[in-house]
Order: C-alpha cells, then sequence, then structure tokens
C-alpha cells in the first residue's frame, strides 16, 4: 500500500512537472523558493552552487558529489542541502521517453524556526553539523504535499494564501523524519552551520581579493582549527577550496556569457597568474577554457542546483 502511494503521488508529480516545464530547463515559478526542471537526456557533469534546498525527483535519477562524498537520488530518496556549496551534479538516468523531472524548494531558515517553535520537537543536543548533503526516502505524506504545492501554478491567485501553508506542511513532514537536526540547524542563529554560513556569506562577498583565515574567522566567531574542522566536514573542501571554486565557476560563467578570454576572466576573479589560472581551471573543470567553452555549447548543461 505504502509503495502504491508513492507511485501514484509520483506519476502525479510528474505530470505537473511536465504540465509547467513542456522543454528542457531550469524552471524558476511564481510559487516562492519553488523551481521546476526537466532533462531529457543524461547530462555532463554539471558545476553548480547548491543552495539549502528540498530536491525531490518525480522521474530520473541524478547524482552529486562535494569533495570526496557522492550522492544519489530518484523517485524513491529526496536530497536536503544544508548550505550554499559548490558541487558536482550529474542526470545518469533521462530519456525523450522518461525525462528527468524535479521540483526544488528553497528553505528558509526563518520559516524553520517559526514552524519549530509552534511544533513540540525535543531539543538540539548534537550541534555537530554534519555534511551539507543528506539524503532520505520519500514518504507519500511529503510527496502528496509537494504535489498540492506545485499544482497550485494551474491557479495562481491562490498561490498567496495556500503555498504558505503547504511549504510549512513539507517542511513539517521534514521535521517529523530523519531530516530534523539538519532543519534544527538551519533555523538557529547559534548552531555550527549558521557559523559556518556567516564564513560561506564572507568568501562569497570577498572572493576575488586574497584569503584572509583572520577576517574568516572574526566573521564566523570560530577559532581557526574550529572553523577550518567543522567548515570541512560541512562542505567536503577547506574555505581556500572553497573560495578557489567560486573563483573558477564566476570565470567560467564570464568566458561563457561575456566572451571574455581566459586572462581577462582570470583577472577578473582575483587571479595574479593567468597561467595559475588555466591549469586550475583544466583540472576543475577537466578541459582548458577554449576546449571547455566549445563543449559547454555543444551538450545540455544546467547551472541550477536541482
Amino acid at each position: 500500500m505504502h509503495e502504491d502511494l508513492i507511485v501514484t503521488s509520483t506519476r502525479h508529480l510528474a505530470q505537473l512537472i511536465e504540465q509547467n516545464t513542456g522543454k528542457d530547463g531550469v524552471y524558476r515559478t511564481p510559487i516562492p523558493r519553488v523551481c521546476l526542471m526537466r532533462l531529457s537526456q543524461p547530462s555532463d557533469v554539471m558545476h553548480s552552487m547548491y543552495e539549502p534546498s528540498l530536491c525531490l525527483v518525480a522521474q530520473g535519477r541524478k547524482r552529486v558529489m562535494a569533495g570526496q562524498s557522492m550522492h544519489y537520488y530518484d523517485r524513491t530518496h529526496y536530497l536536503v542541502a544544508t548550505v550554499e556549496v559548490p558541487a558536482i551534479g550529474q542526470i545518469i538516468e533521462a530519456s525523450p521517453e522518461a525525462p528527468y523531472l524535479c521540483v526544488r524548494l528553497g528553505l528558509d531558515p526563518a520559516t524553520i524556526g517559526a514552524l519549530i517553535m509552534d511544533t513540540d520537537l525535543p531539543s538540539l543536543d548534537d550541534d555537530q553539523p554534519g555534511p551539507a548533503f543528506s539524503i532520505s526516502l520519500v514518504t507519500p505524506k511529503i510527496l502528496d504535499a509537494v504535489c498540492r504545492l506545485v499544482s497550485l501554478l494551474a491557479s495562481p491567485r491562490d498561490i498567496a494564501i495556500l503555498a504558505p501553508l503547504f511549504e510549512r506542511e513539507i517542511l513539517y513532514r521534514l521535521l517529523l523524519g530523519d531530516q530534523v537536526s539538519k532543519l534544527r540547524h538551519i533555523a538557529f542563529a547559534g548552531s555550527k552551520v549558521q557559523q559556518i554560513n556567516r564564513a560561506i556569506s564572507w568568501i562569497k562577498r570577498h572572493f576575488r581579493e586574497p584569503f584572509s583565515i583572520n577576517a574568516l574567522t572574526d566573521e564566523a566567531k570560530m577559532s581557526p582549527s574550529t572553523l577550518h574542522e567543522h567548515f570541512k566536514g560541512v562542505t567536503s573542501m577547506s574555505p581556500l577550496q572553497y573560495q578557489k571554486l567560486l573563483r573558477l565557476q564566476e570565470a567560467r560563467r564570464l568566458i561563457l556569457s561575456q566572451s571574455l578570454d581566459a586572462a581577462e576572466a582570470a583577472y577578473a576573479v582575483g587571479y595574479e597568474s593567468p597561467s595559475q589560472f588555466s591549469r586550475e581551471y583544466k583540472r576543475t573543470f577537466g578541459a582548458p577554457p577554449g576546449r571547455d567553452l566549445a563543449r559547454l555549447r555543444n551538450t545540455p548543461t544546467l547551472s541550477e542546483g536541482v
């Protein structure tokens, strides 16, 4: 019975996504924090920034890697991301007959915090944040709430009133499952996840500048050793590696969207040596900028982490 409910709800969700996409791409919707994705063939690897979110697949299969940690999710498993982290994603099951279909709901700390205040949950005893990505089994109740949220796209006048209620129900279902500690870490200002988030925000604002561990520890209010330990535990990389990935991703975007050459992009993101930039670019993306650009223009790559 449980499996039948999941199959029925998953098919319904797939139909809803197809109705609101129609062709391959990432679609931001009028529902706050909700976007949809469709892709009709397996993808190349996709370097993107994952935001705190719930990613639920209605059809197909995807894998995502941060550092050395690999995670797979499909119609039976959903993914939760707790912090903004550069990661490598790849859609590994998709076809024109059965395209990859996914919905992403951004996780808003204020909404989660308000729900926790209204919910009789045990206190958070363990403040060890754990990895940014985690996978859980899909339940019929989560699927049903997500279907009702996405179905609001057919009745836009209802979104303002009903979307917050359905979002709250989805978060409530997550809090009742094995993601409860992850969501609590997102919501509580004093948690180590929030301290890591402050460090991430600082790196994003200053990634073009020379790296400063002192400024970063001041922002996170952690000692250098504690920051390094928890930052790597959450993101699977060091703060310096995180900055480097941000630089390389932004340079790649500039080369693709603004037709900058490699040297111009390198200087624009803070590199002092174009040759070092080219070496690190090739190591990260698998090809030097020129060849990588040609490949990007001829393969289906999508920048959203869903």
